[in-house]
C-alpha cells in the first residue's frame, strides 16, 4: 500500500511538472496585441502595393520603425525571434526580399496568414491590425541588420 500510495505521489509530482513546462514557459492562446500608430500618416483602404512609410522617407519612414518594433515584439516576435532574429521556428523576416516584391509578399502573408494542410502555420491579421500597423512592421523587419 505505501509503495502505491509512493507511486501515485510521484506520478502527480511529474505531471505536474509536465503541466508547469507546459503552460508556464510556453506561449500558450496568445492574443493579437494591438498597435498604437498614432502619429503616422493614414492610409487610403485599399492595400498600398508597396511601403508606402519607406516611399514617404524622413520622419514617417523613422516614426514607422519605432512603432513596428512595439507591434512586432507584441504580435511576431514568440514565433520569429526577438529583434526579427529567427530561431528557427518561423522564416528570418530579415532575409525577405527588398522592395516591391518583399512587400507584396509580406503583406499577403501577415493579411491572409499561412496554413498547410489545414493547420494555421501564421494566423491571419487582416482582421486585427491596420495596414499602417502591417507597413510599420514591415518598416521595422526590413531596416534590420541582415545575417552574415
Amino acid at each position: 500500500m505505501k509503495k502505491r500510495l509512493l507511486i501515485a505521489t510521484a506520478g502527480l509530482i511529474v505531471l505536474s511538472q509536465l503541466t508547469l513546462v507546459k503552460t508556464g514557459f510556453s506561449h500558450g492562446d496568445v492574443q493579437p496585441q494591438a498597435v498604437d500608430t498614432e502619429g503616422l500618416t493614414a492610409l487610403p483602404e485599399e492595400i498600398a502595393l508597396e511601403n508606402p512609410y519607406r516611399v514617404m522617407g524622413g520622419e514617417q519612414y523613422e516614426l514607422a520603425q519605432k512603432v513596428g518594433a512595439s507591434g512586432y515584439s507584441g504580435n511576431c516576435a514568440r514565433c520569429h525571434g526577438l529583434q526579427v532574429i529567427s530561431g528557427g521556428v518561423a522564416p528570418d523576416l530579415r532575409l525577405l526580399e527588398d522592395g516591391e516584391f518583399g512587400d507584396e509578399w509580406f503583406m499577403q502573408r501577415v493579411r491572409k496568414g499561412y496554413s498547410q494542410n489545414g493547420a494555421y502555420k501564421m494566423p491571419p491579421f487582416e482582421d486585427l491590425l491596420s495596414q499602417e500597423a502591417m507597413w510599420a512592421i514591415r518598416s521595422y523587419t526590413e531596416t534590420r541588420p541582415r545575417p552574415e
